[in-house]
């Protein structure tokens, strides 16, 4: 439902024209003149209608009328002899009164009433009120099938109260209809169960729930309450009983379905809507290719009419070929053709008084003419004069003083520049032009005596040029004929096609002969100063590349690409051209090869911003139908405001994108075609009453049963674009009221729905394109809708219509439905989850015996989004890895750890610490230590031997100069004692000193003072010896003991480094591992996706199972990238832990080694310090 129920479609018709007047009508088509004809405009100011006498009355949909103007006009500009003998009053007298109703169902094919009232001034008050009411009825499509029945003049053959018969039938074929839809389905839900009726309650959930847009903001676009309601009940319910009781029944709930209440649309996008004070370059602008050819591109007709024709329908941009005329009319003056390709020639001056008259008929914003210059100075400066005297103060002949022709400084916008005429034509250099323009205002004329230079692309360029007025070579306005002869087509065609091109009859394989030995003659560049000065804000410049055009950041210069030459850019340099886009104005025309008129799509440069993307109005081909359906909206003010990403500096865009851009929801749409409420064929707009209570009846259709299909197709970017899939099955023999009713055709991820369309089609069985329609997704209403169908050049129909069900919402990934439908209703979700409680608990289950578990649901998603896939594998640690001994058995040990991990099981364990016992019982280390204890021991048993023989030695020297005065006892027991001091390496006055003098000291006793000195000096001698001993023996302990700790830490540091490149080379065999096991985990992950949709039996199309495939493996790409890069960074922080603990672990090595030579070195002195004397004897 739209945002305003009070949307007013209907335009007020002035009283004069529904009373009607009589008027003298003259048909240029038929050559028919009727005097005193009765003619009227119905109320709703749909139809044009009138009486002669003793003739049927004659209806002219107003749909078809592009324009009302004053005078008779000509399509020929040529009037039968007996024209104004049929009518009475002078010339100047019957231009005055008469009135022009140009109609027609395409811009080509036009038709010219001529009404000539009695007065002057009845034509121009008729006139006037006319082109109010006169509107391409964007919204209105229902209702005048109505009018054009119930305002039949009486005195018609079918003079029947056709109106009432075509109201009861036609309602009640859309009951029959709709039993077979989901309509009656939904009608009978929502008045539970009853088909009488629905309340004002059940209505207001109704048009909540079915027919609103889930996305839309509750602020901005509030849900439906009671007044709204209503408002609904009182404008559609006719019976005033149900309305006093709440109540709309079937028939007006079908009158609200069929109404614009509820158009397809939001009226607000219809309406002129969007921001229009932004520079000029961030609009889409709708723009037409050789404004003046009605047909092919050789030999086609030129008409001033086609700028009329186009300006009216919205474009914005029209194209001017302009030439030397050389004979007739145009002699010596500025004409319009095609580049002398046997087109038809017109005077310039007169398509520039035609677009002063329509250019701003349909749109107030400003019109750019595209000059094509190849004329010479002298009629140069007759269009200079033309446009100047013409347009007037709506030709923009200088910048704005806001917005000065300088690098940096933004285009003005549509606002700031309604109602102006704006030239796109090369321009001088301006010194040049300024010197040269005040020479001609100076002296009426220029210095030059050279009237032309030569118009070869190749020849330099002429002093007082520039080169930014040169576009390149591939980017001339009409490089299909690009060439450097001379030699004139005309002379040429003749000589080879002969009689032939006289009645323009070539043959494709003639045309593509001419076509490529014709040679196209360059435009000049030798520029008047006074049409260069005229130029501002359009210079065409030679495009030398995206680097230049951002260094020289001149937003007023813009560039034209043929369709080849655009598409190689979008290939090679797609973001490159979007920025440029965001700066500058862009123009793309069709290539050379289209001699036929035909048309690219334009979908593919919209997307990459490019303003002007001209086409050829006169082919009504499926690119025209989304030009002009797209253009349709906004107002049909011709511009369209681009979207945010393609005009913000700071966003980087690619139009090639296939993933969700930033800021923008992706969003999900799925159609259902129901059923096509009538048909009637575009040739024949103006149905007489007889053929439509056929088509309406359905009595009268043997002639014409006719099999009919639907396609639906989606433009926008090239992962959105869907085009030929979706079509349903061709209902035969039923051009009336086929049902469809099919399967919804489902666009389930539509990355950025801002630049989307749907285009519906309706073909018969021979697939002629019967009504079509384009719908911008933003802006397209959900629900029951009935879409009105356009001809093939975007003309309103009135009675073809499409039944449709649309579905809108955001697009949620594979496996997360559930989750976001329970954060976008907590309630609903906790309420579904308390309900099953409850159910279990009537089945005598007991709360308790329920445990808390994690929702399936939740695991599928964990499992589809790869949240866990890595930690699935492994699990990560953040403590140090293990340092295993280098045994055989600690090698095999780690051999089953690294296997465990190409298993899947247990990683690389980073808490068990390889300590030095565990490196001490290596067998290197235990071999070393063995080595080392043997020699240790063999030392220590010469050291003894050693002290032993000296001992000896000592002992009897002593008792030598003893014998003589002691016991043998005593002395035997004095040699005891010093020896068993000495076997303990000690000193034999460390504990206790030998002392023969003492009192104790019986050795004393009975020997003299001198002896006594000689036994002391030996004593003391022996010390000595003894001391310097055990010293050096000492010392050489210690030297070895030195060596040998060195050997062994030096040999544990060696294990402990192995040990360490042992736990690397494991870290990375499980990494290699896990890497292994997880890529096969993703490759079966994506094979069983992969073959899931293909089996699956939801999709039945191969395309979009191959969409829903490409889809998936994206997701998995994602998915799978991301799980490989946390695999790497878990991995990454295990070595960064091993290699922190290694060196932690290496460092603590080489202090324990310090540690144990310190403690030698401890030791040793102690046992120096041990070593020597307490007293000296």
């Amino acid at each position: 439902m739209n945002k305003d129920l009070e949307f007013k479609w209907q335009v007020s018709v002035p009283d004069h024209l529904r009373r009607g007047l009589h008027f003298d009508r003259w048909d240029e088509e038929t050559n028919t003149f009727e005097l005193r004809c009765f003619v009227q405009v119905d109320e709703y100011g749909f139809f044009l209608y009138w009486t002669a006498e003793g003739k049927e009355a004659q209806i002219l949909d107003l749909t078809q009328v592009s324009d009302v103007r004053s005078g008779c006009w000509l399509k020929d500009s040529k009037a039968p002899p007996d024209f104004e003998l049929r009518f009475t009053g002078s010339r100047e007298s019957l231009e005055s009164r008469a009135v022009t109703v140009v109609s027609g169902v395409d811009f080509v094919n036009l038709n010219f009433t001529c009404f000539i009232a009695e007065e002057a001034t009845i034509a121009q008050e008729w006139k006037i009120a006319m082109m109010k009411v006169l509107k391409n009825f964007r919204v209105a499509h229902l209702e005048n099938a109505f009018v054009e029945l119930e305002r039949q003049p009486k005195n018609s053959r079918k003079e029947v109260c056709i109106c009432t018969l075509f109201v009861l039938l036609f309602l009640e074929e859309q009951k029959n209809l709709s039993s077979s839809a989901l309509l009656i389905q939904d009608f009978a839900k929502a008045s539970a169960g009853s088909e009488e009726f629905i309340t004002v309650a059940q209505l207001i959930s109704f048009l909540n729930e079915k027919q609103r847009d889930p996305r839309l903001n509750e602020i901005l676009y509030p849900e439906c309450d009671k007044s709204k309601a209503m408002i609904v009940l009182r404008k559609y319910e006719q019976v005033e009983e149900h309305v006093n009781q709440e109540k709309l029944y079937y028939d007006g709930f079908l009158r609200f379905m069929m109404s614009e209440d509820n158009a397809p649309m939001l009226y607000d996008r219809i309406e002129l809507n969007q921001d229009m004070d932004q520079p000029l370059s961030d609009y889409l602008i709708n723009s037409s290719h050789n404004t003046y050819l009605t047909g092919r591109q050789f030999g086609g007709r030129s008409s001033v009419e086609m700028y009329r024709q186009v300006l009216l329908s919205g474009c914005r941009c029209i194209e001017l070929d302009c030439w030397d005329g050389t004979s007739g009319v145009g002699k010596d003056e500025p004409i319009i053709t095609h580049g002398k390709a046997m087109c038809t020639d017109i005077l310039f001056k007169d398509v520039i008084a035609a677009i002063k008259e329509t250019a701003f008929v349909t749109s107030v914003y400003p019109v750019i003419l595209s000059f094509e210059n190849h004329c010479s100075k002298k009629n140069q400066l007759k269009m200079a004069a033309y446009c100047m005297k013409i347009f007037g103060d709506m030709l923009l002949s200088s910048p704005l003083s806001s917005h000065p022709l300088e690098p940096g400084v933004p285009l003005p916008s549509p606002n700031q520049l309604k109602g102006k005429i704006l030239i796109k034509s090369k321009r001088l250099n301006p010194d040049v032009e300024k010197q040269e323009l005040e020479q001609f205002l100076k002296k009426g004329q220029l210095d030059e005596d050279v009237e032309e230079v030569s118009e070869n692309p190749e020849v330099d360029e002429t002093p007082g040029t520039d080169s930014t007025t040169d576009v390149l070579n591939e980017n001339e306005a009409h490089p299909e004929l690009k060439g450097t002869e001379s030699v004139t087509f005309r002379s040429k065609l003749r000589s080879l096609a002969g009689a032939k091109i006289k009645e323009m009859a070539l043959s494709k394989e003639e045309e593509e002969r001419l076509l490529a030995q014709y040679h196209y003659i360059s435009a000049t560049t030798n520029i008047h100063p006074l049409l260069s000065s005229l130029v501002n804000y359009t210079q065409p410049v030679k495009f030398a590349g995206f680097d230049v055009a951002e260094q020289n950041n001149c937003h007023f210069h813009m560039s034209s690409f043929s369709e080849s030459t655009g598409l190689g850019y979008l290939k090679t340099s797609a973001i490159e051209l979007v920025n440029y886009n965001k700066r500058q104005i862009s123009r793309i025309y069709p290539k050379g090869g289209r001699v036929d008129s035909s048309n690219y799509l334009p979908q593919i440069f919209w997307n990459a911003g490019c303003q002007m993307v001209s086409l050829n109005f006169q082919t009504p081909d499926l690119a025209m139908q989304l030009n002009q359906g797209k253009f349709e909206y906004n107002g049909t003010c011709g511009y369209l405001l681009k979207p945010d990403f393609l005009r913000r500096a700071d966003r980087m865009f690619d139009p090639f994108s296939e993933s969700p851009v930033d800021g923008v929801v992706a969003a999900y749409c799925s159609v259902r075609v129901c059923f096509r409420l009538l048909t009637r064929s575009m040739d024949d707009q103006a149905l007489t009453i007889t053929r439509l209570l056929q088509v309406i009846s359905g009595q009268f259709l043997s002639e014409k049963k006719i099999g009919t299909y639907v396609e639906v197709e989606m433009y926008g970017l090239p992962t959105d674009t869907i085009r030929k899939e979706f079509k349903t099955k061709m209902v035969p023999s039923n051009g009336l009221n086929p049902v469809y009713n099919e399967e919804p055709f489902v666009f389930r991820k539509i990355v950025l729905p801002e630049l989307a369309v749907l285009r519906f089609a309706v073909y018969d069985e021979n697939s002629k394109l019967l009504g079509q329609r384009i719908l911008p997704l933003d802006g397209l209403q959900p629900g029951y809708r009935h879409i009105s169908l356009r001809s093939e050049i975007n003309f309103p129909l009135t009675l073809p219509t499409l039944f449709c069900h649309v579905v809108l919402k955001t697009y949620i990934p594979e496996g997360l439905g559930d989750i976001v439908e329970a954060l976008s209703d907590p309630k609903g979700y906790l309420s579904m989850i308390e309900k099953r409680q409850q159910q279990m608990e009537h089945m005598g289950i007991r709360r308790e015996d329920i445990d808390e578990v994690p929702s399936d649901r939740k695991l599928i998603t964990i499992k589809n989004s790869g949240g866990d896939s890595v930690d699935s594998i492994s699990e990560v640690k953040t403590t140090a890895c293990p340092a295993t001994p280098i045994s055989s058995s600690s090698t095999q040990t780690s051999g089953k750890a690294v296997k465990g991990t190409e298993m899947g099981l247990l990683p690389l364990k980073l808490d068990e610490h390889v300590t030095y016992e565990e490196l001490k019982l290596e067998k290197a280390y235990v071999k070393l230590t063995k080595k080392h204890l043997k020699e240790y021991e063999y030392i220590k048993r010469r050291h003894a031997k050693e002290r032993l023989g000296m001992q000896r030695q000592q002992t009897l020297a002593f008792e030598k100069i003893t014998a003589k005065k002691q016991p043998l006892a005593f002395v035997r027991n004095q040699s005891k004692s010093l020896s068993q001091n000495r076997s303990e390496h000690r000193s034999v006055y460390q504990s206790k000193s030998l002392d023969v003098t003492g009192p104790n000291n019986r050795l004393h006793d009975g020997v003299g003072p001198s002896r006594m000195m000689h036994i002391r000096h030996a004593i003391a001698e022996q010390t000595r010896d003894w001391s310097e001993l055990t010293k050096r023996q000492l010392e050489a302990e210690h030297r070895i003991r030195k060596t040998q700790i060195e050997e062994e830490w030096t040999l544990l540091k060696k294990l402990l480094v192995q040990v360490h490149q042992q736990q690397r080379t494991a870290a990375k065999q499980q990494l290699e591992a896990e890497s292994k096991l997880l890529r096969q985990k993703q490759t079966k992950k994506s094979m069983d996706d992969s073959k899931a949709i293909q089996l699956g039996k939801t999709v039945k199309t191969k395309a979009e199972r191959d969409r829903r495939v490409k889809e998936v493996q994206e997701k998995n790409c994602k998915i799978f990238l991301e799980e490989r890069r946390r695999l790497a960074v878990k991995h990454q922080r295990q070595e960064e832990l091993l290699a922190k603990f290694q060196a932690e672990q290496m460092e603590r090595l080489d202090k324990e080694a310090r540690h144990a030579s310190d403690l030698e070195d401890q030791m040793y002195m102690e046992a120096l310090l041990a070593s020597k004397p307490e007293t000296l004897v």
